[in-house]
């Protein structure tokens, strides 16, 4: 494996709206500490809640480090559980940001398909997880919100081709500590990286027959 191929990176959001403590952030925090194991080299930021800084800090992540995996974490106060996002939408942003600004064509990539799946088969993922005993439920959705969630996201598999991830969590004790969250995070990313790689032999696989 090359160096750039070890470097996963993370993300969290900084405090908006009633989340005066974004418990995506505390979580990724959490995860910082407990690594992703030796062999993967994990980058984490602290992304804005606003559009026009997302436009332009996602594509500089991924130009300098060119990671295998993006995994985005945002907070849902609907989320009773850590919910992998399935894709992401173009259109619908119609709600403001941080800075009181929403973009003028509503949508992420102007032009850019109206949604974008990831590479990861987050059910997969889901079961994978919930098996392994991980005391913290575990579910898939394909709605990420139409908000700052959904537009990095959309953003991130757009630049990415789809190698990028999204995980809701629940506000901060309702039910999960941030240092269980971030357990979870680990085990998730954990199963996606193991995931991306099966994959990428099997087209390595592929290549060869033909």
């Amino acid at each position: 494996m090359d160096n750039s191929n070890r470097t996963v990176i993370v993300t969290g959001f900084e405090p908006f709206g009633e989340h005066t403590v974004n418990a995506s952030w505390v979580a990724v925090q959490e995860l910082k500490k407990l690594g992703l194991g030796s062999n993967v080299d994990l980058h984490v930021y602290e992304v804005p809640v606003e559009y026009q800084k997302v436009q332009s800090l996602v594509p500089s992540l991924w130009k300098q480090y060119h990671p295998r995996l993006v995994v985005h974490v945002g907070v849902s106060g609907m989320a009773t559980t850590v919910t992998l996002e399935k894709c992401g939408r173009n259109h619908g942003y119609k709600c403001l940001d941080n800075s009181s600004f929403c973009p003028d064509s509503q949508c992420c990539i102007v032009g850019g398909p109206d949604c974008i799946n990831s590479v990861i088969d987050m059910e997969s993922v889901c079961k994978r997880v919930t098996a392994s005993g991980l005391r913290v439920a575990v579910s898939v959705s394909k709605d990420a919100g139409r908000y700052l969630c959904d537009f990095t996201y959309y953003t991130s598999l757009y630049l990415s081709q789809g190698r990028s991830a999204f995980i809701h969590v629940p506000p901060l004790g309702k039910p999960y500590s941030g240092e269980g969250l971030g357990r979870a995070l680990q085990a998730i990313i954990q199963e996606m990286l193991e995931l991306l790689e099966q994959a990428e032999e099997k087209i390595h696989c592929q290549q060869h027959i033909h």
